[in-house]
């Protein structure tokens, strides 16, 4: 019968093997994955989070109450988007009812930085006016007075949908 003895000479240090640094690498993947995350966290804003929910509650309920002014005013609008331009359509029951000057809000959804604020002066029937070039995907806008006591929405997905009907009443 053959028997080897293995002496201390014949065992390489544990920095030599390769399954103690197999058993390292995941735990100091997380670990650089986590510094990763908190620097992605500590660049960033919560631009969803809402600090005082009642405030908005109360902002909800004016909304509702400008949108429902809006209907009672029989207005509507047609918004076309170009790349740099936006052109506003605005109709009412009333030719009175349509204001020389009006105010858009383009927001994104999810990206606070992009949005945008209009404000539109009456150019024969229309509103036109130049704006900062939207990128791909769900947009959102809204259209008021500049006494706030109306207010339309409405969305659209670029670059496929360029015209958008606002029509509060429906």
């Amino acid at each position: 019968m053959n028997s080897t003895t293995i002496t201390a000479k014949d065992i390489a240090p544990w920095y030599k093997q390769g399954w103690p640094w197999f058993l390292i690498f995941f735990p100091a993947l997380a670990v650089v994955a986590g510094f990763i995350t908190l620097a992605i966290a500590l660049d960033t804003s919560d631009g969803l989070v809402v600090d005082d929910y009642y405030k908005e509650g109360t902002a909800i309920v004016q909304e509702i109450g400008r949108i429902e002014r809006a209907r009672e005013l029989g207005l509507s609008a047609q918004l076309n988007i170009r790349s740099d331009m936006l052109r506003v359509e605005l109709s009412g029951k009333d030719a009175t009812t349509i204001p020389e000057r009006i105010l858009v809000t383009v927001t994104h959804p999810t990206q606070v930085g992009k949005d945008q604020t209009l404000s539109l002066h009456k150019n024969g029937d229309v509103f036109e006016g130049a704006m900062a070039p939207l990128g791909t995907g769900r947009w959102l806008f809204h259209i008021e007075d500049e006494t706030h006591t109306w207010r339309m929405s409405g969305a659209t997905y670029l670059p496929t949908e360029t015209n958008i009907k606002i029509d509060p009443s429906s």
